[in-house]
């Protein structure tokens, strides 16, 4: 099993949200958190006066699939994430060892 951990721009989670229901991967958990890549943040006016915002907010999802269903997820994530501007974000893939469901005590892995 792999853990997907998604970081998208916030204007795109309800786009991600339902292509992932469409392929089947319903099951995820998101966090709120704020971040900056390589573009380290923006430039705003505010007041008449510039303020550098290095700090910008993004959705976090986590997802768990089996080894076989990854590229499908993937390539779904990036299909509906992407906008070709800076800061659309990152996704990083992690090796689940196991897991278990605690209602039922079933584990997988």
């Amino acid at each position: 099993m792999k853990m997907v951990k998604a970081i998208i721009k916030p204007e795109r989670f309800e786009f991600v949200k339902k292509a992932l229901e469409d392929k089947g991967f319903i099951s995820m958990t998101i966090h709120e958190v704020k971040g900056r890549g390589e573009q380290k943040g923006i430039t705003l006016q505010y007041r008449g006066g510039l303020m550098t915002v290095d700090l910008l907010p993004k959705i976090q999802l986590e997802i768990v699939v089996k080894e076989k269903d990854l590229d499908s997820l993937l390539a779904t994530l990036i299909d509906s994430a992407r906008t070709g501007k800076i800061g659309d974000g990152k996704i990083f893939v992690i090796p689940v060892e196991k897991s278990i469901r605690i209602r039922t005590g079933e584990t997988e892995g």
